[in-house]
């Protein structure tokens, strides 16, 4: 099934010039110029993936993730001038699945929208349901429950949590994690893995500065553990 990519950037050019591109590479493509356009773009196209700025004038980037995350897990990758971590870090933090720096080669950007596509669609392939404790995850209808409450997580959270529940007690280096997410190995940005398990450790355990599943082993990187 061709999948649908909503690009959001206040640049004409770039958005003719993607909108070209990744329908040659076989996606369907819609576009809006600022957040605001594009929360309404993204209600009545239900895309699969969003290419989103940061810097746009009505509504930001920043602006459009805190409202449309409340609606849709809809995987994001940023499109950036900014070079400063700070930025980056925030857009994860926001629920953002990876970022690409202006200027960019369309080449890596298609890896990159397939990569986040592909990862999904493995995630979701599988019918186990993973439990440990009071948390439940089914991976077919990826949805979470912590003590029988539903808690909502982000593309890349969910596929974090899944590939470490999958093997309890395996150390998982930074560098594996994020080969995990993004599909393929590149020179990549560690402190993404951090970001997430940050966010993710917030919404799945009881005491998040004591975590209980996702435990750190410092040096190396995380492993998923039930012990009491």
């Amino acid at each position: 099934m061709q999948k649908k990519i909503l690009v959001v950037d206040d640049k004409a050019e770039l958005r003719t010039l993607l909108k070209s591109y990744l329908t040659q590479e076989g996606f369907q493509v819609v576009v809006a110029s600022d957040g605001q356009e594009a929360l309404f773009v993204a209600r009545s196209e239900k895309p699969d993936l969003i290419l989103l700025d940061l810097m746009m004038p009505e509504m930001g980037g920043y602006d459009f993730m805190r409202v449309y995350s409340r609606e849709a897990e809809t995987p994001v990758i940023i499109l950036t001038a900014r070079l400063e971590e700070n930025d980056k870090v925030l857009g994860l933090e926001l629920g953002a699945d990876d970022y690409i720096t202006k200027p960019f080669s369309m080449r890596e950007l298609t890896a990159r929208v397939r990569a986040v596509l592909r990862r999904l669609e493995k995630s979701g392939s599988s019918p186990d349901i993973l439990r440990a404790g009071d948390l439940s995850v089914d991976r077919i209808a990826r949805i979470i429950t912590v003590a029988g409450q539903q808690v909502d997580l982000t593309p890349s959270e969910f596929d974090l949590l899944v590939t470490l529940m999958a093997a309890p007690g395996r150390v998982f280096s930074r560098l594996e994690l994020l080969d995990r997410l993004q599909g393929t190995a590149y020179e990549g940005y560690e402190r993404t893995i951090d970001v997430h398990i940050r966010n993710l450790r917030t919404k799945v355990e009881a005491e998040p500065a004591r975590p209980h599943y996702i435990e750190t082993v410092y040096g190396v990187g995380y492993r998923f553990t039930t012990q009491a």
